[in-house]
């Protein structure tokens, strides 16, 4: 069972984005591609044939998945547990208690 997925509400940890939040909108092997974190610019060569332009874009780099947390109600980071409930297994955050979704 994954700790962290897609949809769930993120804090970067370390790095030059340190501090911001964002959604977790794919999951790699180790890292994770969150929403508005981790930009960088990348050139594009000029495709005619299929009607790309050229020029710098805005690339969202992922991300190790060591280096984020999961945001609780309060908006602090928090650490994920899983514990069974009749049976299955439930994520929590360590801070609160809470229950995430399935």
């Amino acid at each position: 069972m994954k700790k962290i997925r897609k949809g769930d509400s993120v804090v970067l940890l370390t790095g030059r984005d340190k501090g911001k939040q964002g959604t977790v909108t794919a999951v790699l092997d180790n890292k994770l591609v969150i929403e508005g974190v981790n930009i960088y610019k990348k050139s594009v060569k000029p495709n005619p044939a299929a009607g790309v332009t050229g020029g710098l874009i805005d690339k969202t780099m992922p991300v190790h998945i060591s280096n984020v947390a999961l945001v609780d109600g309060n908006g602090k980071p928090s650490r994920v547990g899983i514990k069974l409930v009749d049976g299955k297994k439930q994520r929590f955050l360590k801070t609160t208690g809470a229950t995430l979704s399935a």
